[in-house]
Formats: C-alpha cells, structure tokens, sequence
C-alpha cells in the first residue's frame, strides 16, 4: 500500500514539475529545441499518473504543456501572427475543456466483454486524456520540425471532428435512448442468459467471483456477469467466457436485465447487490465466497436473500448461534466445489522430520473486533518451524497490505523465510510465487499441515483430512472454540504463542484429533460423494434455474428440515 502511495506521488510530481518546467523554458527562453524536449518528456510523464493514477485529472498540466508548445511552435515558425496556429490554439483548448465533461458521459455507459459488440463511444471517451497527450506529443514534433502550422491544425481538427462525433452520440443516447436497449442489451437478448452473476466490491476481491465462474460455466446454461466497478472488467472477462457487462448506474440495470434473465446469483454482501435484489420476479441466491466461523459469515443481511447456498450444515448452525432468524428453507446445503480438487489424505504426516506446512494469515478486517490476523506474532511461529526442520508455504490474504502495518510484518515473514532458503536449501514458498503463481488449492496439496487465522481457507483445508492449527487472536480462551467451533478439531494457538511447541507437537506428530476431524468435515462440507462432489452445487442451481419450488412459509431454523439437496 505505502509502494503504492508511493508511486502516485513521485507520477503526481513529475507530470506537473515537467509540464511547469515545459512551460517555463518554452514561453520566457529562447531554448526552443530543449523546451520542446521538456514538453514531450512532461508528456510522457503524464501518460504514466494516468497508469498509475487512472482517474488523475491532468486538466491544469495539459493546458501548461500546450501552451508552451504552442508558444514554441511560433517562435519556431517566426512568421508573426498565424491563423492556421491560432485556430490550432482554440481546438486544442476546446479539446481540454471537453476531455472532463466527455469522460463523465462515458462513465456512465455500459461496457461490456465477452460480446460480439463494442460501443466505440465509451472507449474513445474515456481515453481522450490519452489521445491528446499523443495529439499534443505529435504536434510538439511538428513543431521540432518547423512544419506548417496547417499541418498541426488538420490532426487537431480530425481529433476535434471524432470528439465531437462521440458527444453527440452520448447526449443522443441520455436524452433519447434507443427503442429496446443499446448494442450491448441487443446482444444480450440474443445470447438469451438464464442467469447472472452480480458483482460489487473494492479493489483487489475479483478473486471472490473468479472463484466461482468455472462452476458457473458448468451448469451449462448461458449466463452474464454484472459489474458494478469497472476495473474488474478486464480480469473478470479473462476469467470465462461469459459475457460481462459493466453497469454504471440503475438505469444501466435495468438495461442488461434480458427477460430471459431468472436468477440473480451473488458473492458478498455488498451494499450495491440491493439495486439488484430489488428485482422481485428474480430468484436471488447468496453464494458467499468461502466458509469461515468469523462473524461476517452470519451476516443478517443474508436474510433478504431467497436461498441461501451454504457447504454445510454447521454454517445453518451459525446463523441460529449468532442469533440470526432466517427461515430454514432458504438453505440450500450444496458443499463447497472449489474443494473438489483438494486431495484427500486421511494418513499421518509422511515425513515427520521435514513436514511442509501452509501458514494462511488473514488480514485484520474492517472492524476491532473482526480481526483475527495473527501476523504480529507470526514470528514466532515461523521460526519454530524452521527449528523443526519444516518447509513453509506463506500465503497471504489479498487484503494485507491495505494495512501498512501488516504489510511490514509480512515483508518481514519473507525476509525471514528468503535468508533460511538460501541458508538451508529449503523451497520455502512465499510473495507472488504462493498468491499468484500457486492456487490455493494447489498449496493446500503441497502442504501436509496448515497453521491459519479463523477464516474460510480452515473449512476448504478440512476436506483434505489433513491436521490444523487455528490461532486465537482475541484472547477467548476456552469461549474461542464455543465461538468458533471450527477450532474444535484443530490445534489452537494462543495469542502470546505460549503453547507453540505443543500445539507444533500435536500438529505435525502424535495428532490426536484426527478422527474429530473427519466427523467435522461432513458437518461443515456436507456429504458428497468424493468423485462428484460438485454436482451437489451444480444440481441446486439448475433447479433454481429451472424454477425450484416456491420459498415456503417461514420456520424455525433450528427445527425446520433443510432443502432435499441437503
């Protein structure tokens, strides 16, 4: 996060110092060639804040650089006034005061990947900062070159003519929308989905929807994913071969919502999945994206959903213990498919001497009282294990280095494990080569015991059979396992790390809960059969799809028999 913030401020400062210094030498030297040289470096480093800083407003440095390159256009041709210059001048700065009113229009247009259309207007709009940092780049060379200013004028008039084009076409399609939708409406209404995937969530949670589109694409029904945010539209449309669509307003819902569309499912708990949810003739189905016994897991909001889909029974359990009423029947057991992958081992530890253990922290949530990351102490615990001999596998949550505190603690976790690798030779895993080089479940296979915070990544680890530790990183002592019940068939580390060696004993040696284990994993991963485990998830949706029966009255939930999936 601070690298980041890094980089912003030194692009921040180098594209308006240049675009300055452009100014400077351009208007009130005579250095003409150099000034230009300063103009087109000032150019270049305003194309890389808009890289960094994709929304950056470059308006003021702009207007400083084509000012000067302008002045030195004059100087250069040394003819006096110029008509063809002047004119020049005014589409220029009529292009800069267009660029912010231009882009806003576009924002509010629907984007869209994965289509056998592209509306040009949206794309040209949100890239003309970049089309006249390259116009004005083009000119500051006709410049260099002593051409005829008419030559600079034609360019920027064909730039001025397509702008303009594209406003028009804009302000036609606000203030006089076409009959039956836009381009990308039509094409949905001929790809006919049966369902969607919504999506809303900060920067950095696509790995919450990519999780679940290969499953999706198994149902076999032609789908779309709706958006809310648009920089996940590149990663999303890469992930499958669905349709995505980037919806920037209600408007733009109400748009790509076909009616061929019957079921809405989601991922999070999003504040935006309510301009969805409002929808009543769709069934909205809650999917989650993982299993954990942390409070957000029973999030009441659950409520307003028509099914719930939970891996199994013990996240039913959850609910009613967090004091939660939701109608049993919107509970759909269907098991977590992202499992289905994880190998399962129910035999010890084969190579006690030099075990290879997954260490998984979470980060330290939105809230005092959800955070669960252990990394402030996690030294401790990497260090014992590098005593034992052990291999260690450090996976990181994607949100960690939001917190620059907690993104130091982790660099120092890998300063750590990079000395003892090149000391001892171990292929300890660890930065981008564990969160992006590796899936998760690829880790959780090349691991033989995991060490983690109370979070989803224990209930995938559970269907593995393989032994845990769970850290317990609020103090709940002997309330920790009533609270988080998960922790019951795992070893539990205590904050202070008082009891590491025993719980690194139990854990990688004598394992005394193994047969707790397996009883617990039918409880939170229901009972699927092993070789086709994600047809139970794959079969509660298509009947969702295909109509499924009517939510019934509401019921107790800790009496009411679950949904027949179950």
């Amino acid at each position: 996060m601070r690298g980041d913030l890094v980089r912003k401020l030194i692009a921040r400062g180098l594209a308006t110092g240049l675009a300055v210094a452009a100014f400077v030498v351009l208007a009130l030297t005579g250095a003409t060639g150099w000034g230009l040289g300063v103009a087109v470096a000032a150019l270049a480093a305003a194309a890389w804040e808009r890289r960094v800083r994709p929304g950056a407003d470059g308006v003021a440095e702009l207007v400083l650089v084509a000012a000067g390159v302008l002045t030195g256009y004059a100087r250069r041709l040394d003819a006096g006034f110029d008509p063809a210059l002047a004119a020049t001048a005014l589409v220029l700065l009529g292009l800069v005061l267009l660029m912010g009113p231009l882009r806003d229009a576009g924002n509010l247009e629907i984007r869209a990947a994965n289509l056998p259309v592209r509306p040009l207007a949206p794309v040209v709009a949100a890239e003309l900062p970049t089309i006249l940092l390259v116009l004005l780049g083009l000119v500051a060379v006709a410049a260099a070159l002593t051409l005829p200013a008419v030559v600079a004028l034609v360019v920027a008039l064909l730039v001025g003519l397509a702008a303009g084009a594209v406003g028009l076409d804009l302000a036609r399609r606000r203030f006089r929308p076409p009959a039956g939708g836009g381009p990308v409406a039509q094409a949905l209404r001929r790809h006919r989905p049966e369902f969607l995937l919504y999506f809303s969530a900060p920067p950095g949670s696509e790995y919450q929807v990519t999780m679940w589109l290969p499953y999706l694409e198994r149902i076999g029904r032609p789908f779309l994913v709706v958006l809310r945010e648009p920089e996940f539209l590149a990663t999303v449309a890469a992930a499958t071969t669905a349709p995505v669509v980037y919806c920037p307003t209600l408007k733009a819902i109400d748009e790509v919502l076909v009616p061929s569309v019957k079921v809405a499912f989601y991922v999070n708990h999003g504040a935006k999945n309510a301009h969805c949810i409002r929808f009543t003739h769709l069934t909205h189905v809650q999917l989650h994206h993982g299993d954990s016994d942390k409070a957000p897991s029973a999030n009441p909001v659950s409520a307003i959903f028509d099914r719930i889909f939970v891996a199994g029974r013990a996240a039913v359990d959850r609910y009613a213990r967090a004091g939660v009423e939701i109608p049993a029947e919107k509970f759909v057991v269907v098991g977590r498919p992202q499992v289905e992958k994880i190998e399962v081992r129910a035999e010890p530890v084969p190579d006690r001497a030099h075990p290879t253990v997954l260490y998984t922290p979470t980060w330290t949530g939105h809230h005092a009282d959800t955070n669960y990351c252990s990394l402030p102490v996690a030294e401790t615990l990497l260090r014992r294990l590098l005593d034992r001999g052990a291999t260690v596998i450090l996976r990181a949550h994607p949100y960690t280095t939001q917190n620059p505190a907690s993104a130091r603690q982790l660099g120092r976790l890998t300063e750590l494990l990079a000395a003892d690798r090149a000391r001892t030779g171990r292929p300890h895993v660890f930065g981008a080569a564990a969160s992006r080089d590796l899936t998760l479940v690829e880790c959780v296979n090349r691991s033989d015991a995991l060490v983690s915070d109370v979070s989803g990544v224990i209930s995938d680890y559970l269907y593995s059979g393989k032994p845990y530790a769970v850290t317990d990183m609020v103090g709940g002592g002997e309330e920790f396992v009533a609270e988080f019940p998960l922790a019951g068939s795992g070893y539990v580390l205590r904050r202070d790390m008082s009891n590491v060696d025993n719980v690194l004993d139990r854990l990688l040696d004598t394992d005394p809960l193994a047969a707790t284990r397996w009883a617990t994993r039918t409880r939170y991963l229901g009972d699927f059969p092993v070789e086709t485990y994600a047809e139970g998830f794959l079969a509660a949706a298509r009947r969702e799809i295909d109509g499924g029966a009517a939510v019934p009255a509401p019921r107790a939930a800790d009496t009411a028999p679950l949904s027949p999936t179950a």
